[in-house]
């Protein structure tokens, strides 16, 4: 997040209960541009919960000194107390048609593209001709180990492969791909993503793991449509995981439109995701530590920009709801 005059102003608050212990978080920002238009907070609430609709979420808190939060900080600081009751309205109640729908607005067809796998076989000898067969050595090394320094997470959405943005090369960055790019709290029990992680962090002992977000994201628009707790399909149980995303996003965003509450969640859901990963124990040690850094990327494939932002585990302080982080090395990719 930056100032007009490109200096760096913003400042996130995450506070969060650690390990099996709910999420509780809460984040500031100064100036919104260019990581949002609006004050990004991120609040978890206790489950099977509802909110009446006409009830204000947003409250700030006089006493900081109580949440740990110097007093020197400005008006744009806000703290959200927990509230015990919620309901959320949704105005789509069919998933399939939450992504028929996305998928109208958001993936016109455009008649390029893989066709077939003729063109697939000749991609493969090509890259075989100009990649493998240039760097033999390298591929053969990769055949008996991999020590790669990343362990990234992003969406299966086709439009924002990793590799193909941030130029991933064979070797450097172990991958999972889910919907959305959700970690799930530790409290979830398994899950392949969980399972790749504790792969990439006791086995081949990563350096980074690089939680990245995308613009009009089809699961999180599912997630802001859907209406009620009871998850019929396995893309809203799985969405679902980051329903606190979609709280906090409804408390500060809840006069935008729905465009941008989901530009919203999208952030919020990666910041989410960002402190579920600090419930695993094997993480958590190794961030405390400094030998595992966690960060948040968000691509934005509309403007084509990339923003990068990374938890400081050294700012952590106890709050009133468990520890209250920060964010450094912000940057924006334009």
């Amino acid at each position: 997040m930056l100032s007009p005059n490109g200096t760096s102003t913003a400042e996130m608050v995450w506070q969060s209960r650690i390990r099996s212990h709910p999420i509780i978080t809460s984040l500031g920002f100064h100036v919104c541009l260019p990581f949002s238009r609006f004050t990004n907070s991120l609040v978890g609430f206790p489950r099977n919960c509802s909110i009446s609709s006409s009830e204000k979420l947003q409250e700030k808190v006089e006493d900081n000194d109580r949440l740990g939060l110097p007093s020197s900080h400005n008006d744009s600081i806000f703290i959200y107390r927990e509230v015990p009751f919620f309901r959320l309205d949704a105005s789509i109640s069919s998933l399939e048609q939450q992504l028929k729908s996305a998928k109208a607005q958001n993936m016109p067809k455009t008649g390029s593209g893989l066709v077939s796998f003729d063109e697939m076989k000749q991609r493969f000898l090509n890259f075989k001709k100009h990649k493998y067969l240039e760097e033999m050595e390298h591929f053969q090394t990769l055949a008996d180990v991999q020590t790669p320094k990343f362990m990234v997470i992003a969406c299966v959405d086709s439009r924002v492969c990793p590799s193909n943005i941030l130029g991933f090369q064979p070797g450097e960055a172990f991958m999972v791909r889910n919907v959305a790019n959700i970690v799930p709290p530790l409290e979830n029990g398994p899950t392949e993503t969980n399972a790749a992680l504790q792969f990439a962090v006791n086995t081949l002992e990563v350096e980074n793991i690089f939680i990245i977000g995308h613009s009009n994201c089809a699961g999180i628009q599912a997630l802001m449509n859907m209406q009620d707790e009871e998850n019929h399909s396995f893309v809203e149980k799985w969405v679902a995981i980051a329903k606190n995303a979609k709280l906090r996003t409804k408390a500060d965003a809840n006069g935008l439109s729905f465009d941008q509450q989901c530009k919203h969640c999208e952030k919020e859901s990666i910041n989410l995701s960002l402190l579920n990963l600090l419930t695993y124990p094997w993480i958590e040690e190794r961030v405390r530590k400094e030998t595992l850094s966690v960060h948040g990327g968000y691509y934005d494939f509309l403007n084509c920009t990339f923003e990068k932002w990374t938890l400081d585990f050294k700012t952590r302080s106890s709050g009133g709801h468990g520890s209250i982080f920060s964010a450094k090395d912000r940057e924006l990719w334009s």
